[in-house]
């Protein structure tokens, strides 16, 4: 018999429907039960909060089993014929109380919340009437008061204060959207409700009164105003704060905006946005193509048509005929018509590997680049490509997307708005891009013998190359006209200056390459001979080491990631990629770091498949990532000393694989940093290859560096790789530790539906474990889940939990941090004093540890509450404290939050230049960073300057 569907409401009075029927409840009792049950939307509710909820301070002592009857009772009245003691559908027992299973379809405050996120969603990506139109749905669904129809005493413990301001912040949303949207009059009934519900919430008010303009009600608006001011001064004895002056000022202006938080401020984009230079180095030695240089110079010639799209291709696919050399000089010659910066990015559309860049790594990677904080970027790919698109919006930046595979990986990257040039190269025509968005074609052929003669000329020398016109025909017809194999000719006779080239022409005649995929169909050559030549004049370790790098699954390779793979040492591994940059068979596109060009990678791939058999190549992948995983440990330990532990590499693990040097967190964060496309593609080929256990600590490991630059998209799924990888091995303990990996990645993502679910089964997990480090981490993360939903005594109580099992386990380095957890959630419940008590003793043992990025953190936990009580000068030293170790970590973000407080602090005390200065350079550092903090911050600057003038204005 399928089951019968069940609806529950919350928001409002307590109801139920089962097959579309309401219920009747029972007891007040078990109405209360559901409701407390409700409010915590599919979470557990603990029996303790159960029994407290209905009894108060003092139960009866049969209370428990009281609370299993109820129990029994609902699961009956939602399953008529239910089996006594049968858990059922709907009500379960676990993680010490019990759990109402529910969605976004069978409850009403998960439909809410369903449809808020959604219409956050729109409003990132612009879509604002579709924002109005969702949370107008959204705020319908609220029939207030909520939980109506349970007693006082109860209604008391179902956390409905923070019900409250989820839907305040909705209604608040819901202004700014109709705002944006010019609909102001589509929520101001809800808006007119919800400030006189709550008189004294200047942002909802400030919302109102633009809305009352924005709908033409300017003398309602203004008389709001005035009368917010009067209660505020009556009630409060405060004037209006910024959020309400800022909109009297644009009322008077005749001309209302959005509300403080709905859009930039102007004062907020003082500092200049980040411009990106990163177009590749030009090669020097650049000649030929004069003809298809001025063909598309001539597209460019006018102002107005460097809105359109270059596409530069060869016919038929053809790689090596000079693409991307002919795109980067071609930008180099132009970048000066775009002073907003110039974005470039290999799309590895034909990567032998099969390693082909995502449209939304590649839009990530522009994001970045031109100052977009990474918490600020949306999950999809559409969103992110919307973003991209209004942070182009208004600026000349050129863009060079290089080695596309077709129109879909391209079209996500294109920007919106005229100013902008995209140059686009692939082996496909890109009819798709050319029919869709007006795009120029631009094909490239191989070389004629004019244009290879010039070219070997350029390299070798006029004299030389004169003097052996046959040799030069030769080596042009057995390279096919194809730059790239020339140029690897041309590196052989360079090397030797004493050879004649009919010798080097001898020499590429009679070697035998295969390279059957790139072979012409329309010459007698195959330019694979032109690569197995170049490769077998190399040194036997030199040659071997280039085979051996075609197993590297990076973009890009560093000599101890080569010695590695090779099983030689560095110095000696440097040396012969020296010796194979030489020869052109890969370049050293940045200092220290090494490419192939695809079809040079595809050569090496089909000489390691055939010299060395599976085994070995099996081994020096094996060597490869265990070195990335030993140096990733090690960086991770020293960004994150008291983090969640990673398992410890073994002896087998690092033997003969020494990490990368790391001398310190410096170090370390700006090897990750430079790394950290390499190490998703090494996670991945890892976990493709059965290499379960390394892909396990590899992403581990790079979990606190994910959450230091805030690559939160990345680390989901660098944490769902890894516990996919632990649920292989079918291993206990690292399925839990997988699970609380994956829960925090969950968590910064604000899928909290998802996280808190299995870190309750992971803290589960660590109990049959025995694992006490492991529930303490768990505790940890739960509290700041607590946090996030509002929770704040649920965050101190886990933090405690948290901070008694690593003093058990003797953990000092995580022990430390949490005692400064406990303090900070003191300190926001208000208990300043206990919150002093904590964090000076976490500062203590953070100290004689030389945790510097604890220390900073809780420096900045002491100022605010010295703040808060009154002690305004031990604020500010450690405010300042906090400042120096911020900025000598280089953390950007928390050092504008730290001067923002320090600002609050300085006008506290009447020091107003002192709070100005503190605040204008939090704004910088927010802008910087394209994060939102830059509107707050010269919001409080705007206040303070309207406060000032109207302080100093005299009788007229």
């Amino acid at each position: 018999m399928p089951l019968e569907s069940v609806r529950f409401a919350i928001l409002g009075p307590v109801r139920v429907w089962r097959a579309g029927q309401e219920l009747r409840l029972g007891r007040p009792q078990e109405r209360a039960l559901l409701a407390l049950l409700l409010v915590r939307a599919g979470q557990p509710a603990a029996v303790h909060d159960i029994v407290t909820a209905l009894w108060g301070p003092n139960p009866p002592h049969s209370a428990v089993n009281v609370v299993r009857r109820h129990v029994g009772t609902l699961r009956r009245l939602l399953e008529p014929g239910l089996p006594t003691r049968s858990e059922g559908r709907w009500l379960h027992r676990g993680a010490g109380g019990y759990r109402l299973v529910t969605d976004s379809d069978s409850l009403d405050l998960l439909h809410f919340r369903r449809l808020r996120e959604e219409a956050r969603q729109a409003a990132a990506d612009g879509a604002y009437p579709g924002a109005v139109e969702l949370l107008t749905q959204a705020l319908a669904l609220w029939q207030r008061p909520v939980a109506s129809g349970i007693p006082p005493e109860t209604r008391a413990h179902l956390a409905l204060d923070a019900l409250e301001h989820e839907y305040l912040t909705a209604v608040r949303e819901a202004a700014d959207a109709a705002l944006h949207a010019g609909v102001p009059d589509a929520v101001l009934p809800v808006l007119r409700s919800a400030a006189a519900d709550h008189p004294l919430d200047e942002p909802l008010l400030a919302r109102l009164i633009l809305s009352l303009a924005g709908t033409g009600l300017r003398p309602e608006a203004l008389s709001t105003y005035q009368a917010v001011s009067a209660r505020l001064a009556d009630e409060l004895g405060i004037d209006p704060g910024p959020e309400l002056r800022d909109a009297h000022r644009a009322v008077l202006a005749g001309a209302p905006a959005p509300a403080a938080g709905a859009g930039p401020r102007p004062a907020a984009r003082t500092a200049a946005p980040p411009v990106p230079v990163q177009l590749p180095h030009e090669l020097p030695v650049f000649t030929g193509r004069r003809a298809e240089l001025d063909q598309a110079l001539a597209l460019f010639a006018d102002d107005a048509r460097t809105a359109g799209t270059v596409v530069i291709g060869a016919i038929g696919g053809m790689a090596g005929v000079g693409k991307t050399t002919l795109a980067v000089h071609l930008a180099h010659r132009i970048a000066d018509r775009f002073p907003d910066g110039q974005l470039y990015v290999n799309l590895r559309g034909f990567d032998p590997s099969g390693a082909i860049m995502e449209p939304s790594e590649a839009v990530r990677g522009f994001l970045d680049a031109l100052g977009v904080p990474p918490e600020r970027i949306p999950r999809h790919v559409d969103a992110q490509s919307a973003l991209y698109r209004s942070v182009l919006a208004g600026r000349r930046v050129l863009v060079l997307l290089d080695n596309a595979r077709d129109t879909d990986q391209v079209r996500p990257l294109l920007p919106g708005t005229p100013g902008c040039l995209t140059i686009v190269t692939s082996r496909n025509e890109l009819s798709g891009l050319v029919a869709a968005h007006a795009a120029h074609r631009l094909t490239l052929r191989p070389f004629d013998a004019d244009q290879a003669r010039a070219f070997l000329v350029r390299r070798l020398g006029s004299e030389r190359v004169t003097a052996e016109p046959g040799a030069v025909n030769e080596i042009t017809r057995l390279c096919a006209g194809l730059p790239l194999a020339l140029a690897c000719v041309a590196a052989r006779a360079a090397a030797h200056p004493h050879f004649p080239l009919s010798a080097v022409a001898a020499e590429l005649r009679e070697a035998h390459g295969s390279l059957d995929a790139f072979a012409r169909t329309d010459t007698s050559a195959d330019v694979g001979t032109v690569f197995s030549w170049s490769s077998r004049v190399l040194t036997p370790e030199a040659a071997r080491l280039f085979r051996l790098l075609a197993l590297h699954p990076g973009p890009d390779f560093t000599a101890p990631a080569a010695a590695a793979l090779a099983g030689l040492p560095v110095r000696r591994a440097r040396l012969l990629l020296a010796e194979l940059s030489g020869a052109h068979l890969i370049s050293e596109h940045a200092p220290g770091r090494h490419t192939f060009h695809d079809l040079l990678r595809a050569h090496a791939a089909e000489l390691v498949h055939a010299e060395h058999p599976e085994a070995e190549r099996r081994t020096a992948a094996h060597r490869l990532y265990r070195h990335y995983a030993h140096t990733a440990h090690t960086a991770g330990a020293l960004l994150a000393p008291n983090g969640d532990p990673v398992p410890r590499p073994t002896p087998a693990d690092v033997q003969d694989v020494p990490p990368d040097p790391l001398a310190d967190d410096h170090h370390a964060l700006a090897w990750l940093t430079a790394e950290h496309p390499v190490l998703l593609a090494v996670l991945d080929a890892a976990a493709g290859s059965g290499h379960d256990r390394l892909a396990c600590l590899l992403a581990w490991s790079l979990e606190p560096y994910f959450d230091r630059r805030g690559h939160w998209h990345d680390g989901l799924a660098a944490q769902r790789t890894a516990l996919d990888a632990a649920l292989r091995l079918a291993d206990r303990a690292l399925e839990a530790r997988g699970m609380r990996g994956l829960a925090r990645a969950e968590g910064r993502l604000g899928l909290y539906d998802l996280c808190r679910p299995r870190l309750d089964r992971a803290l589960a997990m660590a109990t049959e474990l025995g694992d006490a480090v492991g529930r303490a981490h768990t505790h940890r993360s739960l509290g700041w889940e607590s946090e996030q939903q509002g929770d704040l005594a649920g965050a101190l109580r886990h933090n405690q939990l948290a901070l008694d099992l690593f003093r058990a386990a003797g953990h000092q380095a995580a022990e430390a941090s949490v005692l400064n957890s406990v303090g900070w959630y003191h300190s926001q419940l208000g208990e300043h004093r206990e919150a002093l008590r904590h964090c000076f003793r976490a500062l203590t043992l953070l100290q004689e540890l030389g945790d510097r990025y604890g220390q900073a953190a809780t420096w900045d936990s002491i100022a605010y509450a010295y703040h808060h009580l009154g002690r305004h000068p031990q604020a500010l030293l450690g405010y300042r404290n906090a400042l120096t170790l911020y900025r000598e970590l280089g953390v950007p973000y928390m050092e504008a939050e730290t001067l923002s407080h320090m600002g609050d602090t300085h006008l506290a005390t009447g020091d107003l230049p002192g709070a100005r200065a503190s605040w204008q350079q939090a704004r910088d550092l927010f802008t910087a960073l394209g994060h939102p903090g830059a509107d707050r911050v010269a919001a409080r600057l705007a206040g303070q300057q309207g406060h000032e003038q109207e302080e100093h204005v005299g009788p007229a």
